[in-house]
This record gives C-alpha cells, sequence and structure tokens, in this order.
C-alpha cells in the first residue's frame, strides 16, 4: 500500500510538472508608444491569438521611450519596439541598438514602409489635426479655423496648445511638417535659418501652453481648458464618441504625418518571443484592429475608421523622414532655445 501511495503521488507530481511546462507562456517585453487606449484593445487581440506569450507591454510617451532606450543601452530591458516613430527609431540605427529582422509577412507591405535591410516595418500612418471645442468657438465668438495660418489670428490669443515636439512625435511631425512646407530651399540651408520659425514665432504668441503628450492637447480642449488643440486626428474620433463637441480639421496647408513602426532590441532577453509577437504585429489580423483607429494602415487594400475621412481624400504634407531623423536633435534644439518656458 505504502508502495502504491507512493507510486501516486509521483505520477500525479510528474503530471503537475508536465501540465505546468505545457501551460507556461515565454515572456516578451515590448515598449510601444501607441496611444493607451488603442494599446489595450490591440492586446485583447494578440493575447487571444498568440496565448503562449506572456506580453508585458510598457506604454511611453515617444520622446519617454528614446530616453529610456538609451537608458538601458548596455542592459536592454525590452525586447522589442511596437508602434513608435520612424523619425525616432531611424536614430538608432547608427547607434547600433537595433536588430534586423523580417517577419512574416514582411512582402506584404510595400516597400516604403519598412527599411529595406530589415531594422524596422511601418504597421499604421497617424496625421497632425487641429480639435477646435465648437461650444467654447460659439461662446467666445471665435472663428471656426481651416488651417495653420487662421490659428496666427489674435482672437485665439492663449486659446491654443500644442505638444511640446521634443517629448510627443506628435508634437514633432508638426513642427517638423512646417519647417518642411513653408521653406522650400530647407535641404539648402542651417536648420536654424528655416523660415518656419518665424510662423512658429508668431504662433507661440496665440500659445496657452506646450504640453508633453500629443492627445492632451485634444482632451484638455475637449474639456472646454483651451479653444483649440493642435493634436491627431484619432484622439478627435474617440472624443466624439464619448459625446465632446469637438470638430476635425485637417490643416489645408497639408496634414504633416508620421509612421509608426515595430523593430527587434539588440539585445533582446526573449528574442524568440519577441519575433513571434513582432510576426503578430504585421499580421491581416492585427492590422484590421489598427485600422480602427488610425487614418491608414501599411497593409494594402484595409480602410480606415469610417468616422474619419478616407485617407486619400486628405492633402498631406510633404513629409521628408530622412532628412527629419537627420535633424532632428537640432530641430529640437533651435524649438527648445525659442519656446520652451
Amino acid at each position: 500500500m505504502k508502495k502504491a501511495g507512493l507510486l501516486i503521488v509521483c505520477v500525479s507530481v510528474a503530471f503537475s510538472l508536465l501540465l505546468g511546462i505545457a501551460i507556461a507562456k515565454e515572456t516578451v517585453v515590448v515598449y510601444t508608444s501607441l496611444e493607451t487606449e488603442e494599446t489595450v484593445d490591440y492586446l485583447k487581440l494578440a493575447k487571444k491569438e498568440l496565448p503562449d506569450l506572456d506580453i508585458q507591454a510598457i506604454r511611453l510617451s515617444t520622446g519617454e521611450l528614446g530616453a529610456r532606450m538609451l537608458a538601458e543601452k548596455d542592459n536592454p530591458q525590452a525586447d522589442c519596439i511596437w508602434g513608435w516613430a520612424v523619425t525616432n527609431m531611424s536614430e538608432f540605427i547608427p547607434k547600433g541598438m537595433l536588430v534586423k529582422y523580417k517577419p512574416k509577412g514582411w512582402d506584404k507591405i510595400p516597400a516604403h514602409f519598412k527599411e529595406p535591410n530589415g531594422y524596422w516595418v511601418a504597421i499604421d500612418l497617424y496625421a497632425a489635426a487641429l480639435v477646435p471645442n465648437t461650444k467654447v468657438l460659439q461662446s467666445k465668438n471665435l472663428p471656426m479655423p481651416k488651417g495653420w495660418n487662421d490659428l496666427l489670428n489674435p482672437v485665439y490669443k492663449d486659446m491654443l496648445i500644442m505638444p511640446n515636439p521634443a517629448s510627443s512625435g506628435t508634437g514633432f511631425l508638426q513642427v517638423a511638417s512646417l519647417l518642411v512646407m513653408l521653406d522650400p530651399d530647407y535641404k539648402n540651408k542651417p536648420v536654424e535659418k528655416n523660415k518656419a520659425w518665424d510662423f512658429l514665432k508668431k504662433l507661440d504668441k496665440n500659445m496657452g501652453q506646450y504640453i508633453k503628450s500629443g492627445s492632451k492637447p485634444a482632451k484638455l480642449t475637449a474639456a472646454g481648458e483651451y479653444a483649440i488643440g493642435c493634436s491627431f486626428a484619432f484622439v478627435y474620433s474617440s472624443l466624439k464618441k464619448k459625446g465632446f463637441p469637438v470638430a476635425l480639421v485637417l490643416p489645408e496647408e497639408g496634414a504633416g504625418y508620421e509612421l509608426e513602426a515595430n523593430a527587434l532590441l539588440k539585445g533582446a532577453k526573449h528574442e524568440k518571443a519577441a519575433k513571434k509577437f513582432l510576426d503578430w504585429a504585421i499580421s491581416k489580423s492585427a492590422m484590421n484592429q489598427y485600422a480602427k483607429f488610425k487614418l491608414g494602415v501599411t497593409y494594402p487594400n484595409i480602410q480606415g475608421p469610417k468616422d474619419l475621412p478616407a485617407l486619400k481624400t486628405i492633402k498631406l504634407a510633404p513629409m521628408d523622414f530622412p532628412w527629419q531623423s537627420k535633424n532632428r536633435a537640432k530641430i529640437l534644439e533651435v524649438w527648445q532655445n525659442l519656446f520652451l518656458r
């Protein structure tokens, strides 16, 4: 009886160990700058379709994510990046902090949405937008703007809010798009000589606050604290669904935009799991989920949200991602010297 009892115990322990192995999950640590609301939605699908992964996603603003990566360069705490601005991502290739990896489905993504060697692949596009509070405009008898130039009107003094480009990807794309749009000779002169700085100085006279988040300008405007938030299109969509009195204005001069991309980090502690996640992150299933929030995704023939304008109908600003990435540090230095207060 004792031997039989011992055998049952041993079998039970062995079965438990085997069961533990069977249900054990691989950890993957993911840094992202995707907005919290959309990240929560995407992760529900990711966890359903990747049941063998324990996905630990840490959301940081664009600038904070880069700063953390640099601080952890010699001992990376994340395995991969998911949805980070390409102008930021590109800076980390020459720093040797990214690893070439072409996820499953790479060939389906058009060439202009991926780094040819495999350092990054973009998943979506988001565009800068002005988000006015219609009740505030009405109560203060303020005109509805059509674009950037209208914001110079003195009636908007202290009624505008904009992201700080040093911490916000949205803020950076807004400034970077103006540098390209307003000075056709931008490539042939020092950044500090760009004509757009004169425009931004005039705009600064009406600016109530610069804030580190790209979504906060729209959210604070929706709450009635400002008349117009310089933000991006998805935030408008989210606020409108919640019943806030907001409108969407895509600047008539051209809407600046940014690509959000994924990459594998050098020194990833869970590289195998990270590759599984990155494979999923450019799948058609994931792209359909992104398209619920984004103006456009990089997987062909997937339409964006019904409550936002179709991408083909929007006048996009002439972005120059290589120039903007190369000159990012200088652009931020000039901006901070002029406007940080």
